[in-house]
């Protein structure tokens, strides 16, 4: 199914075109790539098989490849002219005509040990993932523009690490990622029948656990590109599975 502006309405995400456009207008002027992540990634995914999102949201978050914090400068100067202003957090901007916040997350040269460093009050943006799972992203159309996206394995990594980041705040994570191994055996069908048939039990057929099965396969294949990003999933799943009775993770 191609993006058309059926998907528009179909992401049930106020403004998003407009704000799209914004921001390829300005990555554009500043020769910056950038990806769309998050939510609105997932739900686009998702419609490419027409599923449409079941939830809206006006936060849009996006990744941009810059080498330093002058670039981000710029960027931000380029925002300000289209109405996004800095608010709380130096990497969050909001449109008072849109009424929609924008998160840009910095990853790239720019990054020291992983992190982000914006100022004395903002150190802890952690990007960690973010250059390993970008590096698959998959073009989308749409309309005359075409979003840059994770692959749905790599959004699920995107989104666990988030989550352990700050699970207080964050638990929307949790349920995208269900969401997305509740979609991914349909989803992705063929690849499983082809590739991964050996998933597909005899007996007691699921489709949760072929899809998450296979979903931990293909995640593998991204976080083994980094030992660091290794042992980091490998111990948010240790700590959190410790006591599956009181795991976020696993919980009903």
């Amino acid at each position: 199914m191609n993006i058309s502006n059926k998907t528009y309405k179909e992401l049930s995400i106020p403004y998003f075109k407009e704000t799209f456009d914004c921001i390829d207008d300005v990555m554009s002027e500043n020769e910056t790539p950038y990806y769309l992540i998050g939510a609105s990634a997932i739900a686009l995914q998702l419609l490419k098989k027409g599923i449409k999102p079941n939830r809206g949201t006006k936060d849009i978050d996006f990744a941009i490849m810059i080498p330093n914090m002058a670039a981000f400068e710029n960027i931000t100067v380029g925002l300000n002219k289209k109405g996004f202003h800095k608010v709380k957090a130096p990497w969050t901007f909001y449109s008072n005509s849109f009424n929609v916040a924008i998160d840009l997350l910095p990853f790239g040269e720019i990054e020291e040990q992983h992190t982000d460093n914006f100022n004395e009050r903002y150190t802890d943006l952690h990007v960690l993932g973010f250059s390993e799972v970008l590096e698959a992203a998959v073009p989308i159309p749409i309309e005359e523009k075409i979003a840059n996206i994770p692959t749905l394995e790599g959004m699920v990594i995107l989104k666990l690490i988030a989550w352990s980041d700050r699970p207080e705040e964050r638990e929307n994570d949790l349920a995208d990622i269900l969401r997305i191994i509740q979609h991914y055996y349909d989803l992705e069908f063929d690849e499983i029948v082809e590739f991964h048939y050996d998933t597909i039990p005899d007996e007691n057929f699921d489709q949760l656990i072929i899809a998450a099965e296979v979903l931990g396969r293909k995640s593998k294949l991204l976080i083994n590109k980094s030992k660091l990003l290794s042992e980091l999933i490998e111990g948010i799943l240790t700590s959190d599975l410790k006591e599956v009775s009181k795991s976020e993770i696993a919980k009903d």
